[in-house]
Formats: C-alpha cells, sequence, structure tokens
C-alpha cells in the first residue's frame, strides 16, 4: 500500500469520534479497557469494538500482562495521522475532559503502589515480597568499588542504601512513599550514616542532577513504575560518563495476584525487554542473568542487568 492510500485508510479509521478519542488517550499512555471504560464513561463493548478496529487499522498494538490486557498506540498513529490528532485535542467534544481524567487515572495507579509501601514502612524484613532476595542483591553488592556516588531508585526504607553506604562516598536514596523517605532518614540518622541522604521523587524523573552519580541502582522497584523505560532513560541521564545502572528485578511471570498482593504494576520482565530499554536509553556493555530463583511456589526469579552510560 502507497503512503498516500495508508494514509486515507488511517483517516477513515479516525473518522468515528470515539475512535479519535480513544487513539489521542493511546498515544499518550498504555491502558487497559476496564481503565478506558472509567476515564470516557463508556460500556465496555463499545470500547472493544473501536479498539478492534483501531487495531485491524494498525493504529493501536496490545500487550497481555496476567489477566489485564493493556492498550496502546503505534508508531503509525503518531506519525502519519500527527496533524489530524494535534488538531483534535482542541476541537474534539470530549477530548480535553478525557486527557484530565486520564491523568487522575495515571495518578491512582501511582497511589495504589504508595499507599502499600506506605504501609509497609518499617516493617520490611518481616513481610514477604517477592524477588526480595539477599542472594540476588549480594551479586549486585560485588561490583561496587569505593569510593563512589550512588543513586539508589525506589529505596524503600533505604537497607540496601545502608550496606552500600558503608563503602560509598555517598549515597542518594529516592522513593515516592513520604513515609518510606521519613522512616529511612531516621533510621539513617540513628545509625551515623553521614553519607546518605533521602529524597522524596518519582524514579521516572528523580530529584538527582544530571552527570552526577557513579551507579544507579535500581532493586525490585521497575515491576512498580507505570513506565520502566522513563526510569531507565533517567538513570541514564543522572549517571556521569562511564557510570553504570544495576537492575534487580524480577524475571518474567504470570502470578497475576502479584497485582493486588504487592501493588506490581508488571509481571516481571523478560531479559530482551532490559536489552530494549537501556539499549533506547543510551546505555552499552548490556548484562544479565538469572541470580536467584525462590524455592517455594510461584517460584519468583530474579535478573541481574548491569550496563554502561
Amino acid at each position: 500500500m502507497d503512503k498516500m492510500s495508508s494514509t486515507i485508510k488511517f483517516l477513515r479509521a479516525l473518522s468515528d469520534p470515539t475512535r479519535l478519542r480513544l487513539l489521542l488517550l493511546l498515544v499518550e499512555e498504555e491502558v487497559t479497557v476496564a481503565e478506558l471504560q472509567e476515564i470516557m464513561g463508556m460500556a465496555q463493548s463499545r470500547i472493544s469494538a473501536s479498539l478492534g478496529l483501531l487495531k485491524r487499522e494498525g493504529l493501536a498494538a496490545d500487550r497481555r500482562v496476567g489477566k489485564n490486557i493493556f492498550y496502546s498506540a503505534t508508531e503509525d498513529a503518531g506519525g502519519a495521522v500527527a496533524a489530524v490528532l494535534e488538531a483534535a485535542r482542541g476541537d474534539l467534544p470530549g477530548a480535553a475532559r478525557d486527557r484530565a481524567a486520564l491523568v487522575l487515572t495515571m495518578r491512582k495507579r501511582k497511589d495504589r503502589a504508595a499507599e502499600y509501601f506506605n504501609r509497609l514502612a518499617g516493617r520490611f524484613g518481616r513481610v514477604y515480597v517477592p524477588g526480595r532476595s539477599w542472594q540476588a542483591l549480594a551479586h549486585a553488592l560485588l561490583g561496587l568499588l569505593p569510593p563512589m556516588v550512588i543513586a539508589d531508585m525506589g529505596a524503600g526504607e533505604g537497607t540496601l542504601a545502608q550496606l552500600m553506604a558503608r563503602t560509598a562516598k555517598k549515597v542518594i536514596a529516592v522513593d515516592s512513599s513520604e513515609k518510606m523517605v521519613e522512616f529511612g532518614a531516621a533510621l539513617a540518622r540513628e545509625h551515623g550514616f553521614k553519607n546518605l541522604e533521602y529524597r522524596h521523587g518519582d524514579v521516572e524523573d528523580p530529584p538527582v542532577d544530571s552527570g552526577s552519580v557513579d551507579l544507579v541502582m535500581l532493586s525490585q522497584v521497575l515491576h512498580h513504575v507505570p513506565h520502566p523505560a522513563r526510569a531507565v532513560a533517567s538513570a541514564h541521564r543522572i549517571l556521569k560518563p562511564g557510570g553504570r545502572v544495576v537492575i534487580l528485578d524480577l524475571a518474567s511471570h504470570s502470578e497475576d495476584r502479584a497485582r493486588e498482593l504487592y501493588a506490581h504494576l508488571w509481571l516481571g520482565f523478560a531479559e530482551v525487554e532490559f536489552h530494549q530499554m537501556l539499549k533506547k536509553a543510551g546505555f552499552s556493555k548490556i548484562t544479565s542473568s538469572i541470580v536467584s530463583r525462590e524455592p517455594d511456589p510461584p517460584h519468583f526469579q530474579t535478573l541481574l542487568v548491569t550496563a554502561a552510560k
């Protein structure tokens, strides 16, 4: 199909206001049908039918995670019909409301995770968390060479940060849960760590200066993050040239209960997904391996991934 025919086909698909509203949302975020129902106030059948047509025309794609299916726009949706989408943002009835509702929906995702970790503050080590393996952490710590400036993203109460602070020049522990930050900072003062600083912030856009750290640690955090690729890109931003990122996270699994039990947004990651994210962010010298497998069902496995800026 030539470029003109393809464009006409896309425009025909977008002649329906519902499909156009859907695509405006999908170019912003990856969402489920249930979330789209809440955002748009429409029946599931109408949304599913419109998504099906957008998929057939190559404007939308889906990705299954456990029992949930996430929908997003394809590259074609952001390119061939970009002008139509831009015009629709200001003129299409309901588009502005949809966008505001999308922001609220994404905030709810983060709030659910924050609420879970606020409840856990002060109880880590006494509460089971999938993939929290000291064996896996030991593998990550083997490569650390002092003195370093280290950013521990999604640090929680900072057990790992405190371990690294024993030999590091400085450790910056970032977490989105205010109570985790308060609890971790209190522990750091109690244990006399003057080189350990806690900061409240989002790992997708951490409050850390660009090019200021030698090592970024992302330990069991990316499966809680709405946009893992953004967190990886931010890790690249804050690293000095030659700096390294270390990722410890769950390997892909099918334990859908982890969403409700542990506030997981992602059911682990395949090694190839990490390689793609890191490469796109600008990293090189990427390595990955399974470093831990839990003995009890569902046998969560932990991936160790490293890369250099």
